[in-house]
């Protein structure tokens, strides 16, 4: 294979060589010291927060749009503002939601090259874009005062799942998660309890860290049940 070649073949699936990637990692530092400055700077002054995850394919017509967007109307109406990834489908939902009951909007938007792209819903100061999954991560931990886990794809697993091992661990503080719909949940959690469990790889108790339910009511219920108990403050 001549030198041009392998460069061709590199460029096509993003590879880098040695070299490349240790100079990349040196200036990505300061990209990624920015990101975190702005997000705390501007996440800071928002006030509580829930969180609402859930895939960007979802259409406008699906129930759990229709779902999410009640759900994050009636999160307003009890005092809570509204944080979503900032995108469509679930995401444009909850601001939506949030929008309809005057509430904060905050989207944490993605810089990808499909699918992504700001939703009209968020408020205009409350729009921040990211480059890095991890650091859009630690602001959903960080300012979240519960997460609510609408059906989705990789992204909404990988969310909800970094929520639970931190908790699980005490390396945050617990806070309510809440997952909606029962029948899209279902298969996951029995592969949870007739496996991790059975197999000794988590604890029973590690299912309590969760809840599931169908309704806008029922997610309010798990919510403010959890914030009698606790006052509303950021986890870090």
């Amino acid at each position: 294979m001549t030198p041009n070649e392998d460069r061709k073949i590199r460029e096509k699936f993003k590879q880098k060589t040695w070299n490349e990637i240790k100079t990349n990692d040196s200036w990505a530092i300061f990209k990624i010291m920015a990101e975190f400055v702005e997000g705390y700077e501007r996440l800071g002054k928002i006030g509580p927060c829930v969180t609402i995850f859930g895939s960007a394919r979802t259409k406008p017509e699906d129930e759990y749009y229709i779902l999410a967007e009640n759900i994050a109307y009636e999160l307003t109406q009890s005092g809570y503002g509204i944080v979503t990834g900032g995108g469509p489908g679930i995401m444009e939902a909850g601001n939506r939601g949030a929008h309809r009951g005057k509430g904060t909007s905050v989207g944490l938007n993605i810089k990808l090259p499909f699918e992504q792209h700001d939703n009209p819903y968020i408020d205009p100061d409350k729009s921040l874009d990211f480059d890095y999954f991890f650091v859009r991560k630690v602001m959903f931990m960080k300012y979240s005062q519960g997460f609510i886990v609408m059906p989705g794809g990789f992204g909404t697993m990988d969310e909800l799942f970094e929520a639970i091992t931190l908790i699980q661990t005490k390396k945050i503080g617990k806070f309510p998660i809440v997952l909606v719909g029962r029948k899209f949940w279902s298969g996951l959690i029995d592969w949870i309890k007739t496996t991790l469990v059975e197999e000794g790889n988590i604890s029973p108790e590690d299912l309590d860290l969760i809840s599931i339910v169908d309704t806008e009511d029922e997610v309010l219920e798990v919510i403010d049940t959890f914030y009698k108990k606790y006052s509303l403050s950021p986890n870090f």
